[in-house]
């Protein structure tokens, strides 16, 4: 169930202010090499809806339809140039995912405890020295491990490259959401929570959902080596972000939110062409 009554903004994931610093375990292996510049910048017209939660009269959702009706996609191990240089293998699972909080925590415990050596390459590491950390802020995270989160399968790896959470949820027929750490199912859409005061003495929380783009990180944020949200390279899927996040943007709105946001993105690109601030990274139509 979306969790829009904790009225407070989703713990960002954290981009420390040298990209290129490792934890204890990080070791990099690799040349750093220059990214590909196709990302079309953080500033540019977009299109945004505000509509009241068909669930709860003190909510309304603002909702960007730039990025919901975008044709990006992840393309991990597809040409995504990750966002630390020279580890284009890690895509943005280099620094470690924070937790959201306790219950973030715990209930990822519960899977990794379902974890094998056959889908998880760093079993034996994380069963006998752990797979949280704690980073210089004392905020707990999953580990990293010879630069890169614990959880992440190499290329080569019989069980499979990327996610080893991720790869037990598919196993299991789960949507990837159950298994993951908050921040990790929910990049690259951004949630964040507004208490709005109105002229008539009334208060409704905004939730805004958006882009998660450079600026979602921190001020680290900058530093990444790439980001794809605005990257042309990862523009062009057959299913727009609303269609192909419906599982994410259920848990993170509702349903009857969701089944709103779907109608209005609909009705955006059925009207007539050209659409009223698209991506920019977008192909052109």
């Amino acid at each position: 169930m979306a969790k829009t009554k904790k009225a407070k903004t989703d713990k960002p994931s954290k981009a420390p202010k040298k990209i290129g610093k490792h934890g204890k375990d990080g070791k990099d292996g690799k040349k750093a090499g220059a990214a590909v510049p196709d990302e079309q910048g953080l500033d540019f017209a977009r299109a945004w809806v505000e509509f009241p939660d068909p669930a709860d009269d003190e909510q309304v959702f603002r909702c960007d339809l730039t990025w919901l009706t975008s044709r990006w996609t992840c393309i991990f191990g597809s040409g995504c140039q990750g966002i630390q240089a020279g580890r284009a293998d890690d895509g943005c699972c280099t620094l470690g995912a924070h937790f959201s909080d306790e219950d973030d925590e715990k209930r990822v415990a519960g899977h990794v405890a379902k974890l094998t050596p056959e889908i998880w390459q760093h079993h034996d590491v994380g069963a006998q020295t752990g797979w949280i950390q704690e980073d210089e802020d004392g905020e707990r995270q999953t580990r990293r491990f010879e630069g890169s989160c614990i959880f992440q399968n190499r290329p080569g790896f019989a069980g499979g490259a990327g996610c080893s959470l991720h790869i037990l949820a598919l196993r299991e027929g789960r949507e990837p959401l159950e298994t993951k750490p908050d921040v990790c199912w929910q990049l690259p859409v951004r949630r964040t929570y507004e208490w709005i005061d109105r002229p008539d003495d009334t208060r409704v929380l905004q939730i805004s959902i958006g882009e998660y783009d450079r600026r979602g990180w921190g001020p680290g944020g900058h530093d990444l080596h790439w980001w794809c949200t605005s990257a042309t390279s990862a523009h062009g899927a057959g299913k727009a972000v609303y269609e192909s996040y419906r599982p994410e943007l259920i848990e993170l709105m509702g349903k009857e939110g969701y089944e709103r946001l779907a109608e209005l993105c609909e009705e955006r690109l059925a009207s007539q062409l050209p659409l009223v601030a698209p991506h920019p990274a977008d192909p052109a139509v």
